[in-house]
């Protein structure tokens, strides 16, 4: 006998739905695992990548009109230790930037020098896109 399965995934009307329930996610009282076992990768909002142990730097340009950013991710802090080394590498580089999602902006192309201070502070440093 076969079994079927008619359990609604995603609809355009209501958007994505509960793994558990079937309830519409904002809407959904299950437990946060629960809901986030429905997504596609199971990465939330919140944490986008599965940490891994590396952290990545990558130079960016999309939607800052052809100004380039490096992007430092994959961080292992708590979010006042984030703020921190943001500030330390700012100051180290001499440029602006943000602290976004648990992503370090720093304007202008500086991975050579955060690449060399995060490994002196003991983390292992990946280069990740061009």
């Amino acid at each position: 006998m076969r079994k079927t399965n008619n359990r609604l995934v995603y609809s355009t009307e209501t958007g994505g739905t509960c793994h558990t329930c079937g309830l519409n996610l904002k809407k959904c009282r299950c437990s946060n695992t629960d809901r986030l076992s429905n997504t596609r990768s199971g990465a939330s909002a919140n944490n986008p990548q599965k940490k891994d142990g590396w952290v990545r730097l990558r130079r960016e340009t999309k939607g800052r009109k052809g100004k380039g950013v490096t992007l430092v991710d994959g961080l292992p802090l708590n979010p006042k230790e984030m703020v921190a080394l943001a500030k330390r590498l700012k100051q180290l580089c001499g440029a602006g930037g943000a602290l976004k999602e648990n992503v370090i902006e720093i304007q202008g192309d500086n991975r050579d020098v955060i690449e060399a201070e995060l490994r002196k502070q003991g983390y292992k440093v990946k280069r990740a896109g061009g």
